[in-house]
């Protein structure tokens, strides 16, 4: 079964299992963005005094974004040109459609977070720091198009963690099944 967030011509899939950099890159960014959404929640309740602690955790969680949007392209770029493996027949086509669904909703947040968090970023009064480096100001500061990527970065936090709650126990159901599906994915 060919997932929904492909759109070009992808070699036949040559194995039963995903290969090791998509195994590698699949633990990395669901680390990575697990951590991410939990900083991004517990952020907003870090108080403005003392003066620079909340920056600094701030600074520090688009740092990783990032990074984690770099490696978001790279695990794009793999996918794109490494189809995965079929999932097994005996998997109900309602499953597969639901797993191809919740997979385009967590490709799209993987993209969309990056992307809406640096743009909220970058229409600040405040510069980008990339760990600690301040990053050219590509845009004058506006508020208005600041309040709508930080509303697209929040409300998407919100889905994205559904899907990744969904992702999880779907993960969870293969697991005490024994159908198959999880052996594609383990190292």
């Amino acid at each position: 079964m060919q997932d929904s967030t492909t759109h070009m011509a992808e070699p036949a899939a040559s194995s039963s299992r995903y290969t090791g950099i998509a195994i590698a890159l699949h633990g990395l960014l669901a680390i990575g963005l697990i951590y991410q959404l939990g900083l991004g929640v517990w952020m907003g309740d870090i108080p403005k005094t003392p003066p620079g602690l909340r920056a600094e955790w701030f600074n520090w969680h688009k740092s990783v974004g990032l990074v984690l949007g770099l490696l978001i392209v790279l695990r794009g770029l793999w996918r794109l040109t490494h189809r995965p493996p079929n999932l097994p027949d005996s998997l109900p086509a309602w499953q597969a459609w639901a797993a191809s669904a919740n997979h385009a909703v967590l490709y799209l947040c993987m993209v969309t977070m990056p992307v809406s968090g640096f743009l909220g970023s970058s229409f600040t009064a405040y510069p980008i720091k990339f760990f600690g480096t301040p990053l050219p100001r590509l845009w004058d500061a506006s508020a208005e198009l600041k309040e709508i990527f930080s509303g697209v970065h929040t409300t998407c936090s919100y889905l994205f963690m559904a899907a990744i709650a969904l992702h999880i126990m779907a993960a969870a159901w293969h697991m005490v099944r024994r159908d198959g599906v999880l052996k594609r994915m383990l190292p």
